[in-house]
């Protein structure tokens, strides 16, 4: 088995990974980026509508756009693509996986993690019926219409209004499949107020809210669903079901945080991602984090950052210039549903990534009690909040046990 050396292994090739792996390298440090696909890109590829890269690049591209000006960042940087991860040592960052060259060894300084995430998959929502086929995430959609030409079906309804279930509802309309509507189980649609837009009403294509489907039919291919209205709760309520022909259902029912390689390391109770400080470290000092591992983001520039960022951190770790301190742990209180990071090092400049678990026309971001507050207007959860703190603000949290994070509304 061969060995490998370098100062800073980064794992994942989507755009936290690549990011990680420019800003590793800009530091200094021997860098490894390694993908188990055979490019990199990670679901950029498909996503060929446009809307990325408005913040890193000043001009909006499509997503293998935004790929390929990642990658061409990627100076000094060693690739290997087609490499799978098989085990990476919970106690030092050395890390096992197989490639074309059979299995090998890398030992690094400091692992950087940006695994990204996966799509809920149908069995998970465990709603009565059959197991036709003519179910698909919608990320397999996607692939399915955008890789390979294919269209899953001629009738369809998308359960789930996250912006990749509002994005093939307008890919799909656009390649001439009928789309009955885009239900959603919330009283508000789950993705950016300008997909909501763009992909639905500039289209025609009914928004169902406060609406789930309770059953599907059909034996060999999908024949239907009964769908319903839900009460506060989310509870089905029986009177209002209706049954919908139509032989495809796809699903964009929220993204899963891929840690399962690191399952030594801490999870954020918010996502069930990494837990990391606002340097973008676990509780393994040489483990770092970046990208939708940490939470599902609402944008592909925050995502390269944010794994910038903690390309830097590794390498300067890897150096042995990120010295241990002590890290105040901020916890996600009333009106929070998603925060980032888990932790503040007192006297450290920080940002914090929150998502409002409710639309409010106008809110007051805190941290404290008292330490910070910040009025915000046109509050949705679909759009992470960023809560920029200043050195003299996080002092402020220096000796407290924790510190909470809400969003109270301001009438």
């Amino acid at each position: 088995m061969r060995v490998h050396r370098v100062d800073v292994l980064v794992v994942g090739g989507g755009a936290a990974g690549m990011a990680a792996a420019v800003g590793s390298a800009a530091a200094g440090a021997r860098t490894l980026l390694v993908e188990h696909g055979p490019r990199l890109g990670g679901v950029l590829d498909q996503c060929i509508h446009p809307g990325f890269g408005l913040h890193r690049y000043r001009e909006e591209l499509t997503g293998p756009e935004f790929a390929h000006r990642l990658e061409g960042e990627l100076r000094g940087v060693e690739v290997w693509t087609g490499w799978t991860l098989l085990a990476l040592d919970p106690t030092r960052p050395r890390a096992r996986g197989v490639g074309e060259g059979g299995l090998g060894e890398v030992r690094a300084q400091a692992v950087v993690w940006a695994a990204g995430a996966r799509e809920r998959p149908w069995g998970a929502l465990r709603i009565p019926g059959t197991r036709p086929a003519g179910i698909f995430v919608a990320g397999l959609a996607q692939r399915l219409v955008n890789i390979h030409g294919l269209l899953p079906g001629k009738r369809a309804l998308v359960l789930g209004s996250g912006d990749i279930g509002l994005i093939m509802a307008r890919r799909l309309h656009l390649e001439g499949m009928e789309v009955v509507a885009v239900a959603e189980l919330r009283p508000f649609p789950g993705g950016l107020l300008r997909n909501v837009v763009q992909c639905l009403d500039d289209f025609g294509i009914p928004l169902w809210l406060e609406t789930t489907v309770v059953e599907v039919h059909g034996r060999t291919r999908l024949e239907g669903v009964t769908v319903a209205g839900v009460d506060e709760t989310g509870r089905p309520r029986p009177q209002t079901a209706r049954f919908v022909p139509l032989d495809t259902l796809v699903l964009s029912v929220g993204l899963i945080p891929e840690v399962e390689g690191v399952p030594f390391a801490p999870r954020n109770p918010t996502t069930g991602g990494l837990a990391v400080s606002a340097r973008l470290q676990t509780a393994v000092p040489w483990l770092f984090g970046a990208g939708n591992c940490l939470a599902p983001f609402d944008l592909v520039d925050t995502v390269a950052a944010l794994g910038e960022q903690a390309g830097v951190a590794a390498a300067r770790y890897a150096r042995g210039e990120l010295p241990p301190r002590r890290a105040t742990p901020v916890r996600a209180g009333r009106g929070v549903a998603t925060l980032v990071p888990s932790s503040v090092v007192p006297g450290a400049p920080a940002t914090l990534y929150l998502r409002a678990s409710l639309p409010l026309p106008a809110a007051r971001v805190e941290v404290g009690p008292g330490i910070v507050r910040r009025t915000v207007r046109g509050v949705r959860p679909a759009e992470m909040l960023t809560l920029a703190l200043s050195a003299e603000e996080t002092q402020a949290v220096a000796g407290l046990d924790e510190v909470l994070a809400e969003v109270i509304p301001l009438r």
